[in-house]
């Protein structure tokens, strides 16, 4: 009964029993695993949710543009079994939230989980298991790493932006409009886009849309309100070129054309400018040109009692102030005179020496005897009257009425072939120009004599002057060698051994425009002889172009005594940076440059030194409809 007896009970229990066994141990492990996840997802929820005491509460709708940091990383392991060890169930959770700049929420996803599980593996295929585990760990690090790293470079990138926020150019949408034009044209001129009319249509509007817009302006706060619609407006056109045309090797040869293209435009018009520019200073406006027609009219009106000027017996007296000045310009002569005479302490004691040419001779001495310098004497002289200065007598008055001079001057051929365009000036060919290297022969019994430009200002009394000692030196003169193109070697030709054994082209230069000479001096050292000698040497100019200041340079090499920089400052007709304060000081400025104050062309600036000593009021210019 025994035997019987255990083997209906082993029978009851594999039949009854262990179904019930196994059914139990198996809800178990189902409870368990759930109860797993159940955790995981508890933890995660907690990691994305709450951060110390506070909760983040961030629905996946909202979302930022600024990566930030993961909060939490969970592994979930079996530990209660090796094979589940080795399995190596695990669970990597990233949370990834940013916020933009304005506390708004933008974009999809505020939270990324990323999720790294590995099934249960069998324990026969454990390497291969190890490995995957491995691969997938190293996966979730690298892809850790990575966002870490972009969350570290947009941080600084943050930074950098508000650190260096005011530090941002001025012109950035400027210049960005800039390259989008750029770009447009270029699209506009490849073949791909071109075969599209539509858009061939629409990049040419967006092209005039951009030009519009950018017009004249140099920095952000000129461009108009709409020109960050414009600028996305363009970049959508943009876009839709760069689809159809993606090939860079073609934009890149098409902008080098452009660019190569661009620069002979460039050096084009640089010699179309330099040409008007020389051309209009050279030019004498209508109103300039009608002045001395009126005036020569009103002179010889006159009878002879009325054409003669006061105070004849000063004109030798050495012991007054004597100004010379060469001009065939009435009304900036006018002003050199009228400036100089308002900052005289006693203008009775100043004698003003004009010499002009023969076609404004009367008119000069018409507008000295309509408007005098208060108590100054006025003398104006003829240079057709100077008997002494003939073609015998002046190697430069040969050398400008011979053949070859006005060949270089009047043949189109020849003055298209002269680069430097400025010695085809006419002043060069007038000898009122070289009178300066005359003063003993016009003045035979002054002893100083102050020379002055007809494009100067006087601003303070020039009186000092005459009491400089000049220490056995025949020019007194302010230097202009802190310009490294002020020195001998941009004025002389060095290349030749005449001129490269007797100067030293490192030296100083200075300025005509105002110059104290000694005539005594100039005799004793026979400097006019000087003068002759080496223009006779340069007939062919090859020591220096055309000019006074290279002769001068040489006639007066090693007898100018530098006066103080105040007395002259020079470059208000080519140079609009003059410091304002050097000219508030200055005794004389002077327009020496194209940019005369009489013309339009001159420097704006500067132009009121000029004209508040023009009395425009007077009827002459009225009636010749000069102006301001």
């Amino acid at each position: 009964m025994v035997p019987t007896r255990s083997i209906v009970i082993l029978l009851l229990f594999i039949t009854v029993l262990a179904p019930i066994l196994l059914y139990t141990h198996r809800l178990t492990t189902f409870n368990y695993s759930s109860a797993h996840h159940e955790f995981v997802e508890d933890v995660t929820t907690f990691a994305v949710g709450g951060v110390g005491s506070g909760r983040l509460n961030l629905l996946p709708e909202e979302t930022s543009t600024i990566v930030k940091e993961p909060v939490g990383i969970v592994y979930s392991e079996n530990s209660s079994n090796s094979n589940n060890l080795l399995r190596g169930e695990r669970v990597v959770s990233r949370v990834l939230s940013a916020t933009n700049e304005e506390g708004r929420v933008k974009g999809e996803n505020s939270i990324e989980h990323v999720t790294y599980e590995e099934d249960a593996i069998d324990a026969d295929d454990n390497d291969e298991r190890l490995t995957k585990s491995s691969n997938a760990s190293d996966k979730a690090f690298e892809v850790l790493l990575t966002m870490q790293g972009k969350q570290h470079i947009e941080s600084s990138s943050k930074v950098n932006n508000i650190k260096h926020r005011d530090e941002t150019p001025p012109d950035v949408r400027v210049r960005k409009l800039k390259d989008q034009l750029i770009q447009a044209k270029v699209y506009l001129s490849l073949q791909a886009v071109r075969n599209i009319p539509h858009l061939t249509r629409e990049l040419r509007l967006r092209v005039k849309e951009v030009s519009r817009t950018i017009g004249e302006a140099s920095k952000d706060s000129d461009l108009p309100r709409n020109a960050n619609e414009r600028m996305k407006a363009i970049e959508q056109s943009l876009m839709k070129a760069r689809q159809i045309q993606d090939d860079c090797a073609t934009s890149v040869k098409k902008l080098r054309a452009m660019l190569h293209s661009s620069e002979d435009q460039l050096r084009v018009h640089k010699k179309q400018t330099l040409f008007l520019t020389q051309l209009t200073a050279k030019t004498l406006p209508k109103g300039l040109h009608c002045l001395p027609l009126r005036l020569t009219t009103e002179y010889y009106n006159l009878n002879s009692s009325q054409q003669q000027f006061p105070n004849q017996e000063k004109l030798e007296d050495p012991g007054l102030y004597h100004y010379a000045i060469f001009s065939d310009n009435i009304l900036a002569t006018a002003v050199v005179v009228n400036s100089t005479a308002a900052h005289a302490k006693d203008s009775s004691k100043h004698v003003f020496h004009i010499v002009t040419d023969r076609l404004n001779y009367a008119a000069m001495r018409m507008w000295f005897l309509a408007n005098p310098p208060g108590k100054a004497a006025v003398q104006v002289q003829n240079i057709e009257d100077f008997a002494w200065l003939n073609s015998s007598y002046s190697p430069v008055l040969k050398q400008l009425s011979s053949p070859s001079m006005i060949d270089y001057y009047f043949k189109a051929h020849r003055a298209s072939s002269d680069s430097n365009l400025k010695f085809r000036n006419p002043k060069y060919l007038s000898m009122l120009n070289h009178l300066r290297f005359y003063l003993p022969e016009i003045f035979p019994n002054l002893k100083k004599v102050l020379f002055l430009d007809d494009d100067v200002i006087v601003q303070k009394d020039l009186t000092g002057l005459w009491s400089i000692n000049l220490k056995g030196n025949v020019n007194g003169a302010v230097e202009t060698c802190t310009e490294s193109f002020h020195r001998f070697d941009r004025y002389l030709n060095f290349s030749n051994p005449l001129i490269a054994k007797n100067f030293d082209p490192r030296a100083c230069g200075w300025a005509y425009g105002m110059n104290v000479f000694d005539l005594v001096e100039w005799k004793k050292q026979n400097i006019t002889e000087v003068y002759h000698n080496w223009q006779k040497l340069n007939h062919n100019r090859q020591l220096w172009k055309l000019g006074t200041l290279p002769p001068g340079l040489i006639t007066f090499w090693k007898r100018t005594f530098p006066l103080n920089r105040s007395w002259h400052v020079l470059g208000l007709g080519y140079n609009p940076n003059v410091n304002l304060k050097d000219i508030e000081r200055a005794a004389v400025i002077h327009y020496n440059g194209n940019m005369k104050p009489w013309l339009e062309i001159s420097i704006p600036k500067f132009r009121g030194y000029w004209s508040k000593y023009v009395d425009y009021n007077i009827v002459y210019l009225r009636e010749c409809n000069i102006n301001p």
